[in-house]
């Protein structure tokens, strides 16, 4: 069997898994993947030579089968083989179910969404040379050091007043203070200290310090927290080389001293997030707009820049809350990257429909919480129903509106979301995208209650959480490509959806704070002084050259309140909604006026009402314009002013100037014999 070049190896898995080959091949085939079904049943012991076979073909493989990737994968070593092989589930996400004899679309999709090749992510570089730092207030923070102390560079810090015994012998040096500010990450962190003072070699009973100093510097690699006491990062948990374990838990002590141990040397992790300042919506000229990343990043992994932010990857965690806010795709997830994850969702619900498979749920999880729960329900379980599709994400906070759009565009009825206790306090980014998606939902006709957020720990009642799904009509397949960046491909699910919804309306009011939206002006007071025009960061608001004119494309604007913000007079106001109509992706023009013509030339310049306000307020107003020219240039062009200026009468020139006689000319006259009559 073969799909999209990749040969495809199936296991029931000792027969624990009730296959149907004559199922499994309508299914296959309805999805492209060509050849006969062959359902091995022990494929990684006694039929260990399938897949050796497959691996002569010298083509890409993908096994069914993730239990045993080690095992194949040391196989294929050893024959050498340099093709790629790739693993997907189907033994806990599909055959180990009750309702495993209905699974063959299912089964059929998840190979069709594992055969899209995911983009490679780029990374970020750590280096740490294992310089820690101990930080706590009474003897576990010196026992703790004394384990790493072999392995790493130790310092310890004490903080507070605790009564500590001097050691008997000073593996590594021991220092009193107290840390005010820390910031960095693994093999990168800085950190300010007061009461900063050495312990003295001669304490006998109790450690005795020296002297104390204040606003200390120091930098170190590492970080052990037994402090117990306020974190010192936003986001502690998500920091690399920070640990904070509870010093009151052994185990949890000795596992972080552990990972500290193996701490040195230089790591890697994914560049979670692409961000992109040309498209950034956060500020302008000083006036603030879009702060939706900054409000939702739980790190402290973002900070502003004035007009646009900085990620620092080194500290991003990956939670990807930051690219499910962003209005305007600045902020663009990337495990994996590019439109990978888009084309696998596509690809899965898009098998699905094409085997025939019914009511379509996607279930969407992480591996950490929702992988282990999964594996839990199919094995302990009756597993999860043959109409959920599951699909595996990095974090669950990292979609929006545009994954969630694209799925319901996709053909799925309901959207369930495994969410893990750890999660609790970060999904407020993510509620409001699901808000969004409700009121597109609602206001289209297919009805609410599309997303579900499943919080249980328990197994089985995620089983019946699912189980208990209501029907709902769904929107008929699309078949769109979800190319382009974050408003592209929201826009071509909202489209898709908009053509066949139940109750379709060309305007759809969204809540306050949504991403797509139109500006309202008060034309009675815009004096087009286009300070709007410069601050639209997506370029929604725009002008025109030849003459005084405001035009808007609702398309591109993503209601960031910039011009807003901006606007002088004030006369703008936000509206949040998204239009189906042909006039959202055309310009139109809000406000305009005709141009005042120079005095001198006729040449078109500024606004008409505006220079003759300003003209005869200053007439009225100020000395220096009253019954003078001067208010006549206040009317003409830029180069006509500068004319009129230089030639008019200057009250303060002087008469011609005398020329200067130089040393030169005097020895000259000399010279010639010539004298001067101011000489005589």
């Amino acid at each position: 069997m073969e799909i999209d070049g990749k040969q495809l190896l199936i296991c029931n898995c000792e027969g624990t898994m009730p296959l149907d080959g004559r199922k499994l091949g309508k299914a296959f085939k309805a999805v492209g993947i060509a050849g006969d079904v062959e359902i091995n049943s022990q494929l990684c012991r006694a039929q260990v030579a399938n897949f050796e076979t497959a691996l002569g073909k010298g083509k890409p493989v993908m096994v069914a089968c993730t239990q045993e990737a080690p095992l194949f994968n040391e196989i294929a070593s050893e024959r050498a083989f340099e093709g790629e092989i790739s693993y997907f589930n189907i033994r806990e996400l599909a055959g180990w179910s009750a309702q495993a004899e209905r699974a063959a679309p299912k089964i059929a999709a998840l190979a069709a969404a594992a055969a899209v090749d995911p983009k490679p992510t780029p990374g970020v570089a750590f280096a740490s040379e294992g310089i820690c730092l101990v930080y706590g207030h009474d003897e576990r923070a010196l026992e703790a050091a004394d384990k790493l102390a072999s392995r790493l560079d130790v310092t310890v810090l004490l903080t507070g007043d605790v009564e500590v015994i001097p050691p008997r012998t000073m593996h590594f040096p021991i220092f009193r203070g107290r840390i005010t500010q820390a910031r960095g990450h693994l093999g990168k962190f800085s950190i300010n200290l007061d009461g900063y003072a050495a312990a003295d070699p001669s304490s006998r009973m109790q450690l005795q310090y020296g002297p104390p100093k204040s606003n200390v510097f120091t930098e170190c690699d590492l970080i052990l927290d037994l402090t117990g006491g306020t974190p010192l990062f936003t986001g502690h948990e998500r920091r690399d080389g920070y640990h904070r374990p509870d010093p009151d838990n052994p185990s949890a002590v000795l596992e972080a001293i552990l990972e500290l141990s193996e701490s040195v040397g230089e790591f890697e992790k994914p560049r979670y997030v692409r961000y992109d300042a040309g498209i950034c919506a956060h500020g302008r000229s000083r006036k603030t707009g879009c702060t939706r990343c900054l409000d939702v990043c739980p790190a402290g992994a973002i900070k502003s820049l004035g007009d646009i932010v900085e990620i620092d990857g080194h500290v991003c965690a990956g939670c990807g809350m930051c690219a499910s806010v962003c209005p305007t795709g600045a902020a663009t997830y990337q495990l994996p990257a590019g439109d990978s994850l888009f084309m696998r969702l596509r690809a899965l619900l898009t098998a699905y429909d094409k085997a025939e498979g019914r009511d379509a749920v996607l279930l969407l999880h992480d591996e950490r919480h929702g992988g282990e729960l999964l594996s839990l329900m199919s094995r302990a379980g009756p597993g999860l129903p043959a109409n959920v599709l599951p699909l595996a994400i990095n974090e669950i906070t990292q979609v929006g509106i545009d994954f969630l759009t694209s799925a319901l565009a996709f053909g799925a009825e309901q959207i369930a979301i495994l969410v893990g206790p750890e999660k609790s306090g970060e999904l407020e980014g993510l509620a409001s995208q699901i808000g969004l998606v409700e009121t597109v939902m609602e206001g289209l006709g297919y009805g609410a209650g599309r997303v579900t957020l499943l919080d249980q720990v328990d197994p089985d009642a995620v089983a019946e959480a699912l189980n208990n799904l209501p029907r709902m009509k769904k929107a008929p397949a699309g078949s769109f490509l979800p190319i382009g960046g974050k408003r592209s491909r929201t826009g071509l699910a909202l489209a898709h959806l908009h053509a066949k919804a139940p109750a379709p309306v060309d305007i759809l009011p969204l809540p306050k704070g949504a991403p797509f939206g139109t500006v309202q002006v008060d034309t009675s007071g815009c004096t087009l002084c286009l300070a709007c025009v410069g601050a639209c960061p997506t370029g929604a608001l725009s002008d025109d050259p030849d003459r005084p004119l405001l035009a808007f494309n609702e398309e591109a604007c993503v209601q960031c309140g910039l011009c807003k913000n901006t606007c002088p007079e004030q006369v703008i106001a936000l509206e949040p909604r998204f239009n189906f109509t042909t006039e959202a992706k055309n310009t139109r023009v809000l406000n305009e006026a005709e141009p005042f013509h120079c005095l001198r030339c006729g040449k078109p310049f500024g606004v008409a009402q505006s220079v003759e306000r300003i003209a005869d307020q200053l007439a009225d107003k100020h000395p220096m314009f009253m019954g003078g020219p001067a208010v006549e240039r206040i009317m003409m062009c830029e180069d006509c002013r500068v004319v009129v200026q230089f030639d008019a009468a200057q009250p303060l020139a002087s008469g011609v100037r005398p020329h200067i006689r130089t040393t030169d000319e005097d020895l000259r006259n000399r010279a010639l014999g010539i004298v001067d009559e101011e000489d005589t």
